[in-house]
Formats: C-alpha cells, structure tokens, sequence
C-alpha cells in the first residue's frame, strides 16, 4: 500500500525524470485534462460509443458516488473498479473508460462516500504531502471490514438491476494499492455473483488477521489475477507464496506475478506509471474477465 516506502521509491524516480514531487503533481494534473478527453475521443473513435454519467448507489450507510461507463448500445458484463488510497478521481475515469471500450460496464466507485464526495483528491500526488496523509486518515477510518463488505453487497445489487449490465453474466471486481483487498472481500460476500478478481499491486492482502483476504478465497468462484509491484515483493517475499499456497487450498485458479514495474505502475497519474507492464496487467485480466460465466 502507499506509505512511506512507496514514497521514497517515486520520489527516486521523479529524481532520475529531473522532477519533483511538486513538478509531477502540477504535471500530471494539466495531463489528465487532456487524457480525459484523449481517451474518450480515442474510445469513440476505435472502440463502440460509451455512454458515461455520475450515479448514485445506496449503501446501509448512505449514498456512494460513482462513475459509469458502458458501451451505448446492449447489454455488458460489469466490472468493479476499486480506485486507489487517493481515491476516485479523474485518472480513474480515464482507466475506466478505456476498460469500457474493451466491451465492459464499468462502475469506478468512490468508497469515501461516507466522508466526502470525490475527487477527495486530484491526483494520488496530493496524498503523499504530510495535509494529504491527515485529510484521509479519518476517512480510511471509517473502511472497516464489514463496511466493506456491506458496500460490496450494495454495488452489485445496483449493477445487477442496471439496465445497461447483463445481468446473466458474472460480475468482475478489481482493486488498486490498499482496494486489491476489497476487491477478493467483494468476491467473497457475493460469491455466485462475482467471477473474476484483478488486484493491481495489492496491499493488505496477506495479513495474520483471521479475516486476511488470503484467506477468504477459499468459497469463491472466480478467477484471480494477483499482480505484485516489484518493490512490494522485495519488502515483502512471502506474500505471493501465501496467495498461492491459498488459491490452491481453495481450488480457485490464480496468476501470481511479480511484474517489474513499482507500487502504483498501473495507475496512470502515478510517478510510478509503467505503461509497458500496465498493458500487459490489463489484458492479463481482460482475459480471466473473458472467462467469466
């Protein structure tokens, strides 16, 4: 997850860029204005016409905010987008759109609604700034366990009776940094519903907790793709092992890989943005999300 180790990685490679921090996050900021519109122009233009709009989920605990996205015409498998500790903001949209070309319903969904409506953060730059960290500890606070898992249960619930989702289909859920966990905790509270899973450098997904996402594989149905950041894996070895070890005791199919590429590769306004291995990330979950029944 994104911490003080993650931090020191991006800031060597915006050193080795000649940015820093402050450089990166004015630079990225300008950029996702232009790849927000880049990426729908390119979706229209080489993929089928997406319809996108702002929802609204209720929950137990109130409104979730969200952004749709799906091919105009028919109906699609869903996916769940989980974004990262930074939170639902315009790099998402533009991964999600991009996700919805591939023929998906993509809902990104903001899990700090219980605190704040998104973008609670612009780019993930703001989160590693000492205000950033202090804005967001009360609201990471509040994203216990069953918190989770209640939202889970609501976000399918809505995909399920959205006219745009084919409902016959099984429902993907992918996560990011600190949501790779939510998105196994999806896969486990709604196990006939959900078929595959994507955790794009995961944290906190092997724990000594009894409630360990590891170790809440076993009862589901899908497919996962465990993808681990490099630097994550060396600060922490055994974590793959232990996913593998768990999917074979829970007789569910898993790719666990290492890719070579650091925390944050797959989000697109991350200092640690590797477009190469996000791509092959990408199409090593199109393709468990292809399998889905």
């Amino acid at each position: 997850m994104c911490d003080d180790f993650t931090a020191v990685a991006d800031d060597a490679t915006l050193a080795k860029r000649g940015l820093s921090r402050r450089d990166f996050a004015a630079i990225s900021a300008a950029a996702m204005g232009t790849l927000t519109v880049s990426t729908a122009c390119a979706a229209q233009g080489n993929g089928p016409a997406l319809t996108e709009s702002t929802v609204t989920i209720t929950t137990p605990d109130g409104k979730m905010d969200a952004f749709f996205v799906h091919p105009a015409e028919g109906k699609h498998p869903a996916v769940i987008m989980y974004p990262d500790i930074a939170g639902l903001r315009d790099a998402y949209k533009v991964m999600a759109r991009t996700l919805a070309a591939s023929g998906y319903a993509v809902v990104a969904v903001n899990h700090y609604y219980r605190s704040a409506k998104a973008p609670v953060m612009n780019t993930i730059s703001e989160f590693f700034a000492p205000e950033g960290r202090e804005k967001l500890g009360p609201m990471m606070a509040k994203l216990t366990v069953p918190a989770i898992v209640s939202d889970a249960k609501a976000i399918v619930a809505w995909l399920d009776a959205n006219p745009a989702v084919d409902a016959s289909k099984k429902i993907a859920a992918e996560g990011y940094c600190m949501t790779g966990s939510y998105a196994v905790r999806t896969a486990a509270a709604v196990p006939d519903r959900v078929g595959a899973v994507s955790s794009f450098h995961g944290g906190g997904l092997v724990t000594p907790a009894p409630d360990s996402p590891h170790k809440m594989l076993k009862g589901t149905k899908a497919l996962y793709l465990f993808a681990i950041a490099q630097n994550d894996d060396k600060r922490s070895p055994d974590d793959k092992v232990a996913l593998r070890h768990a999917a074979e005791d829970a007789g569910v199919g898993a790719r666990v890989e290492v890719f070579a590429a650091d925390h944050g590769w797959c989000t697109v306004d991350s200092a640690a943005y590797e477009q190469v291995e996000a791509e092959r990330a990408r199409t090593l979950s199109l393709w468990n999300y292809g399998k889905m029944g």
